[in-house]
């Protein structure tokens, strides 16, 4: 890096976290600090959900996840805007009313304390493994700009984050993401003007686009249906449903945020702002990972995107083969795409789609030399199932954008992650308090007491996740490992919500031993089964549902037992 690039990240980074403090005074009760005194404007609280799920790991995964697959996981975003309508219907007016600072507040409310607690562990145990996912990610930007371990750099990013959620709250957390969106808005559309204008003369935006799709990059939907594809029309219109029903219904990450809504019209909008712009937000991230492949199409890559397994394998006598017969595929790749471009402006249909033909065989060639060396990062004392996913769009980045926008684009990659691991942890502190300490451990505190129960709440969780992001190395892609988390656990959290809205005659026992069941189907279907996770959602909910109604009906059933006289 720079000294332009230090000097826009750490300006970026600075004014985040000092708006966000500064907004965030007065939060020196349990209120403010935990759901803001519900002043937040609609704009606020929208912007804020949009950053809490566009972390780190979508920009570094995402456009990672386009250069290997094509944009077909924008899908996995179909059910969205369905789950955001059906909450803003049923749930946003509930818990507000219910004046509730947690989602499994109100379970209480409903059934009774275990649910509430078996709730509340079910959601602390994923969100806290999902926080360190979303901390793991940042990591992998210093350890390749700056040559650092990547344990370090853990530490250098947790710490950061820790310390600004600790002493502002919910109200710095959400303040921080509006100014955060705004920077990851910029940089997002430098990358995509850069990577364009980097492109040989020759080639136009259209030519690159025409690339793109015949090299399968732009799939954006698949119509075939297979239990065991992740990312089909089908799992994205009902499984994402049932994730983000899930994940808006019954996370307290996201919960949390449109509690601290002035009114419930408020809470929706922001809630329906995010239904109408993050699939073409998104869209638009798998884009960019396209347009980095067809630069690539031009500039050699690397065999590998790990500066530092490449540098570990290089030596080794089976990679020189395999660095040989990449380099000839390469060839006949670019050479093969020029001859496409030519093609592509002939009136001769045939032709372009033999020239099209030869392009995807040097693609696959090329593809065939990456996969060769994967299995030596293992042989030569590295990592097992090794993945360069996440680090494809940093390579591009470090080597290839000019400075300052270098600089940008590393701003963007930590404030999405400071908005994403700020709100979790946040949220985590909140549950940990309200619905076990509170309920549990002291129950007749005062306001201050639990403020700083709250506090140290946060430094534990923070740490609990900089711990779990020492494991990130071996989840592969990202942005797949951090939605295969939630989906193992959100199903039995929605179906225990179903149940309580649609079901009236069930009670917490039967609930209870629902959402075990649902949790056991939902592991069983992981372990057992190729299915795509977005099925888990389905299954988790279904299973809980129907295991509450049978407990229920074989209760009802019982006769019951003769009074004695």
């Amino acid at each position: 890096m720079r000294a332009a690039d230090w000097i826009v990240l750490f300006g970026s980074l600075f004014s985040i976290i000092a708006y966000g403090l500064y907004r965030a005074r007065g939060s020196n009760t349990v209120d403010p600090y935990l759901l803001a005194g519900k002043t937040m404007p609609w704009y606020a609280m929208a912007l804020s959900i949009m950053a809490t799920q566009a972390s780190a790991v979508t920009f570094i995964s995402t456009t990672g996840q386009s250069y290997v697959d094509g944009m077909r996981f924008v899908q996995a975003y179909f059910g969205l805007p369905i789950a955001m309508i059906i909450v803003s219907a049923t749930v946003v007016p509930l818990f507000h009313r219910a004046k509730v600072y947690t989602a499994y507040e109100y379970l209480e409310k409903r059934f009774d304390t275990q649910t509430r607690a078996l709730a509340s562990v079910i959601f602390l145990f994923q969100r806290g493994l999902s926080a360190g996912v979303t901390i793991y990610a940042p990591a992998i930007v210093l350890s390749v700009i700056l040559g650092w371990p990547e344990r370090l750099t853990i530490l250098i990013t947790g710490a950061t984050v820790v310390t600004y959620t600790v002493i502002g709250g919910i109200k710095a957390v959400t303040w921080s993401d509006v100014q955060q969106m705004c920077i990851i808005f910029l940089g997002l559309v430098a990358a995509l003007v850069t990577v364009i204008l980097l492109l040989p003369d020759s080639v136009s935006f259209g030519d690159a686009v025409y690339l793109a799709g015949a090299a399968n990059r732009l799939n954006a939907v698949t119509t075939h249906f297979d239990w065991r594809d992740r990312f089909n029309i089908w799992s994205g219109l009902f499984g994402s449903t049932f994730l983000f029903l899930s994940y808006f219904g019954c996370d307290q990450s996201q919960v949390q945020r449109y509690l601290t809504g002035r009114s419930i019209a408020q809470s929706r909008l922001s809630l329906l702002f995010n239904a109408v712009a993050k699939i073409p937000m998104q869209f638009f991230i798998l884009f960019i990972g396209a347009m980095v492949f067809v630069f690539y199409l031009f500039v050699q890559p690397p065999v590998l995107f790990q500066k530092a397994e490449l540098g570990r394998i290089r030596n080794l006598a089976a990679f020189q083969p395999v660095e040989t017969d990449y380099q000839s595929a390469f060839e006949r790749r670019r050479q093969a795409a020029l001859a496409l471009v030519e093609t592509r402006r002939t009136a001769d249909p045939a032709g372009r789609e033999r020239q099209a033909e030869e392009y995807r065989s040097a693609q696959r060639s090329l593809d065939a030399a990456r996969i060769r060396a994967s299995p030596l990062v293992e042989q030569s004392g590295g990592e097992n199932d090794f993945s360069d996913t996440n680090y494809i769009f940093l390579s591009f980045v470090t080597r290839y954008l000019p400075s300052g926008l270098v600089g940008l684009l590393i701003a963007v990659v930590f404030a999405a992650t400071m908005s994403a691991s700020s709100g979790e942890i946040n949220s985590l502190a909140t549950v940990s308090v309200v619905d076990l300490y509170k309920r549990y451990i002291v129950r007749h505190g005062t306001d201050h007491h639990y403020l700083w129960a709250s506090r140290w709440a946060t430094l534990l969780w923070g740490a609990c996740a900089v711990a779990f992001a020492g494991f990130g190395r071996k989840l592969g892609s990202l942005i797949v490992a951090v939605n295969i988390v939630g989906s193992l656990f959100y199903g039995s959290l929605l179906g225990c919500f179903v149940v309580a809205l649609a079901f009236r005659r069930v009670g917490g026992t039967a609930v209870f031993i629902g959402m075990l069941a649902g949790e056991t189907a939902v592991f069983w279907a992981f372990y057992f089964t190729g299915m795509s996770y977005l099925w888990y959602n389905v299954i988790g909910c279904a299973v809980v549902v129907a295991t509450s109604l049978f407990v229920t009906a074989a209760v009802s059933a019982r006769p019951a037992r003769p009074q004695p006289r």
